[in-house]
């Protein structure tokens, strides 16, 4: 088996006595979609907080392509092959959607704002954010304002966003979020092919998601990974069930 693209080794991070993950330890191999699925609370944000880089961990490493990124910034591991999408958007609502891969790409390449005048009329940088947006599908849509986009599509334009970087894994935060069934149908095919891009460490509650696409789930409940295996070996498991998928999964 070739090395995992992305790897946490015995996480852990407390607030007080509360233990918000505690000795993770997960990976994320070539080609795969690996869900991190859990009640509310459980410390799903926190984990993604940690292999982002928003968040110190108190204990554990976090390794991306077999280096210790543990102490690097969430730019610093953007710019090591780390694409993130969040759970609440961060675009720029007023800014065109063309501008925000271009905003976005410079944002975490770590250059300096003030290039951001020289950066719009590069025309490499140029036909790098449109290449991406021809990926997810709004290269048509690159001079609409992002606030008149539905929200699948700027989850898209998120996507399109890390893009730019060349990313080696993407890590996803409710990518569903907010949207309808038929918006969740669209955006679970576009994640279906991006697989191919980079594997994707997936944080969802969108259930009949997470069984669609998933090759690996992990559980996490109060901290800690109680189970991880193939979609069947977790509707299958009895703790799972018990602890959140309850016996209709």
């Amino acid at each position: 088996m070739s090395n995992p693209i992305l790897a946490t080794h015995g996480l852990c991070k407390s607030f007080g006595a509360l233990k918000a993950t505690e000795d993770v330890s997960i990976d994320l191999r070539h080609g795969e979609i690996h869900a991190i699925i859990g009640p509310n609370g459980a410390g799903k944000s926190t984990l993604i907080q940690q292999i982002s880089g928003a968040l110190r961990p108190d204990a554990g490493t976090i390794e991306l392509l077999g280096h210790d990124v543990t102490r690097l910034t969430t730019q610093a591991r953007a710019r090591a092959g780390l694409g993130r999408t969040f759970q609440v958007s961060a675009l720029a609502m007023e800014d065109t959607v063309l501008e925000n891969v271009l905003l976005g790409a410079l944002g975490a390449s770590g250059r300096p704002w003030r290039f951001w005048r020289s950066v719009h009329a590069d025309k490499t940088q140029k036909e790098t954010a449109l290449a991406a947006l021809e990926r997810v599908g709004l290269a048509d849509a690159k001079d609409q304002r992002t606030a008149d986009l539905s929200h699948g599509q700027r989850r898209q334009l998120e996507v399109a966003v890390a893009l730019t970087l060349t990313p080696r894994a993407f890590l996803m935060d409710e990518p569903m979020a907010g949207l309808g069934a038929s918006g969740s149908k669209q955006m679970t095919g576009f994640l279906d092919g991006l697989r191919d891009e980079a594997p994707i460490l997936l944080v969802e509650h969108d259930m009949d998601a997470v069984f669609a696409l998933a090759d690996r789930i992990s559980v996490l409940v109060y901290g800690r990974i109680i189970a991880t295996g193939s979609v069947d070996d977790i509707r299958n498991d009895a703790a799972v069930r018990a602890a959140y998928l309850g016996e209709d999964a």
